[in-house]
């Protein structure tokens, strides 16, 4: 498949860019209206979102350059072209909920109820935005002779970019479904962190192009610190309730 989707005035547009944007527009709206369902000023979104989106990109890319650096030292504009990839959802959650916790402190909001509001919305754009790895033929496993294998250069690989957006996608219902029984503020949100944390550990052992460190993939020691933080902060919560 083509990555340029269409081009104006010469320039091409990429796939890459359309999914990642309609993945934030979607996930932007579902929390616009879940924040007037229950009561609270849409519009705080829509500034919280202001915020968080390019801080998020930000962080995405330098989260992404910083464990590539011997390909990235020395080239300013390798670092800052993000049109063929080199985004680390990682680096883009770090960025995004610090920049959501100073957000509500400065607007005087409860941090953990807008998490909540905004849990759904993060898995749902990023369901979608993996997708864009597909386009790119990045982000995939290796080889594999099940039916639903995607040929890369020749090679049937594991389409882990599915794997993920599939496994998302039920992490996104579910907490749709658990919104009315979460029993205290932040539930949802760390429902989010530890359900995709999970996923991301499994899915990330079959990938060939992870970032690494210290000869440990990078993703999945920060899947497990995740999961094993929240799933701490979450009984903690519960206890204090």
């Amino acid at each position: 498949m083509n990555p340029v989707a269409f081009e104006i005035f010469g320039i091409g547009v990429r796939w890459y860019g359309i999914l990642l944007s309609t993945g934030i527009m979607a996930g932007v709206l579902l929390a616009y209206y879940e924040a007037k369902r229950l009561g609270h000023n849409p519009e705080n979104i829509i500034d919280l979102a202001l915020w968080c989106v390019p801080m998020a990109v930000i962080g995405a890319r330098l989260y992404y350059v910083i464990f590539e650096w011997n390909y990235y030292k020395g080239d300013i504009m390798k670092m800052i072209n993000i049109r063929e990839g080199g985004l680390a959802i990682h680096g883009a959650l770090i960025a995004a909920v610090f920049t959501g916790y100073v957000f509500t402190r400065v607007k005087n909001m409860s941090f953990w109820e807008t998490a909540d509001i905004t849990a759904p919305s993060i898995i749902l754009g990023q369901a979608i935005g993996r997708w864009g790895n597909f386009v790119n033929a990045e982000s995939h496993g290796g080889p594999t002779d099940l039916p639903w294998g995607i040929m890369v250069e020749g090679v049937k690989v594991h389409p882990t970019f599915l794997y993920e957006s599939l496994w998302n996608i039920g992490v996104f219902i579910f907490l749709l479904f658990h919104r009315k029984k979460k029993k205290v503020d932040g539930e949802i949100f760390l429902l989010y962190g530890i359900l995709y944390s999970i996923g991301r550990f499994w899915i990330e052992g079959l990938r060939t192009d992870s970032l690494m460190f210290m000869g440990m993939r990078q993703a999945q020691i920060i899947s497990v610190a995740i999961a094993a933080s929240f799933t701490a902060i979450l009984i903690h919560r519960r206890k204090m309730k």
